[in-house]
């Protein structure tokens, strides 16, 4: 099976996709989708334009999301949804099924507690895929929900446990 991970971002959206297959994990590619524009609107046809490309170039047969968290700004957690919302659109427009995760189920799936720093994650995906050199922190977590969906799915298929 083949899932897209995706770590919603207005200013950069992190994507992995990763191929699972039986109990072994391996990288397939991972990247950033930057928002362009002046806009918002601008900003989030940006995003769906590149992340519509990546599914179209690596053809998953499953995505998952990171859930948004409330913070402090109000004004900047509504722009974040907004951008979760294209993240959540374009596997959807392709007909994948999606799986959300919080950002502390990512964490503790990948590193082993919740409230893992970034830099924990980025060693803990390049552990987890070997060869895998993520194009940033975004990446990286974008990963990091695509290894967490391949260790819930197969749970919930009651498979073993997924390894690296």
């Amino acid at each position: 099976m083949r899932i897209l991970g995706i770590d919603p971002g207005l200013r950069t959206l992190g994507w992995g996709v990763i191929d699972v297959d039986g109990s072994r994990m391996s990288h397939v590619a991972n990247g950033l989708c930057p928002s362009e524009g002046e806009t918002l609107a601008e900003r989030l046809l940006s995003i769906f334009d590149q992340l519509s490309a990546v599914v179209r170039t690596h053809a998953p047969e499953a995505a998952a999301v990171e859930q948004t968290f409330v913070n402090k700004d109000g004004a900047g957690t509504l722009k974040l949804g907004q951008a979760r919302g294209v993240a959540l659109l374009v596997p959807a427009q392709a007909g994948l099924s999606i799986g959300e995760y919080a950002p502390n189920t990512v964490k503790k799936t990948v590193v082993g507690v919740g409230h893992a720093a970034k830099e924990q994650v980025m060693h803990m995906v390049r552990l987890q895929l070997p060869g895998c050199n993520p194009a940033g922190p975004d990446a990286a977590d974008a990963l990091a929900v695509a290894i967490c969906h391949a260790h819930h799915a197969f749970s919930r298929m009651g498979s073993a446990r997924v390894v690296a």
